[in-house]
C-alpha cells in the first residue's frame, strides 16, 4: 500500500512538471524573469536563515538550553514558565559560566553571585537598556518627590516619643544607660533581628 501510494505521488509530480513545460513557452519572458528573481531570492532567505546564529540576535528570548558560553542575558527565569525574575535593572546583564548540557546552568549575576539556573528558564539575550540610569542626579528635592519618593528623617534626630534612637545628648543611639544599639522605629533590631537560636549546653 505504501509503495502504491509513492508511485501514485511520483507520477503526480511528473505529470504537474510536464505540464508546467509545456506552458512555458506561452508564457512572456519578463515573467519568467520575475520568477527566476524570486526563487533566487527564496534560496538567499533560506541559505541566510540557516547560517543565521539566534544567539547574536540581540532581545531574543529563549531556553538557556539553546544558548552558549559567554552569552550576555537578562530577564532571567527561576521556575520555568514563571516569567521573568532576575537581572530587569536598567544597563544589568548576566553571563553564562558553563556550557548548558545538563539540568542545570552556572550563571554569574550583576551582584557576581554565581547561581544555578534550570536550563528550561527563558531568559532573554543582551544587555538591559539605559546604562547611565544609575549615574543620573536629581536637579532638586522636589524631583524625587516627582519619583514618589518621600522624605527620610534620621532616627537620631527625632525625640524619644517618635523613634528609639531620638533624645539624649548628642548623637547617641544607646538610650542611656541600656546599650541597644541600632533598632527600627518599632524597636526591632536593625542588624540580624532577634537572636533566636538556643544557646547549645556542653556536659
Amino acid at each position: 500500500m505504501a509503495l502504491l501510494r509513492g508511485r501514485t505521488a511520483s507520477l503526480n509530480l511528473f505529470n504537474r512538471l510536464l505540464h508546467h513545460s509545456f506552458r512555458a513557452p506561452n508564457r512572456n519572458l519578463s515573467s519568467v524573469a520575475a520568477d527566476v528573481h524570486n526563487q533566487s531570492t527564496i534560496e538567499n532567505m533560506k541559505r541566510d536563515l540557516l547560517n543565521l546564529d539566534i544567539n547574536s540576535q540581540i532581545g531574543s528570548c529563549m531556553p538557556i538550553a539553546s544558548m552558549r558560553i559567554g552569552t550576555f542575558i537578562h530577564n532571567i527565569e527561576v521556575n520555568p514558565g514563571q516569567g521573568g525574575k532576575l537581572v530587569r535593572a536598567a544597563g544589568t546583564s548576566a553571563k553564562i559560566l558553563k556550557e548548558p548540557k545538563s539540568r542545570y546552568c552556572l550563571i554569574r549575576l550583576p551582584s557576581g553571585v554565581e547561581k544555578l539556573i534550570d536550563t528550561r528558564c527563558r531568559a532573554t539575550v543582551g544587555t538591559v537598556s539605559n546604562p547611565s540610569h544609575g549615574a543620573k542626579k536629581l536637579r532638586k528635592a522636589g524631583q524625587s518627590r516627582w519619583l514618589g519618593r518621600r522624605p527620610v528623617v534620621r532616627g537620631v534626630a527625632m525625640n524619644p516619643v517618635d523613634h528609639p534612637h531620638g533624645g539624649g545628648e548628642g548623637r547617641s543611639k544607646s538610650s542611656g544607660s541600656y546599650g541597644k544599639g541600632s533598632r527600627t522605629p518599632w524597636g526591632k533590631p536593625c542588624k540580624c533581628g532577634f537572636k533566636t537560636a538556643k544557646n547549645k549546653r556542653r556536659n
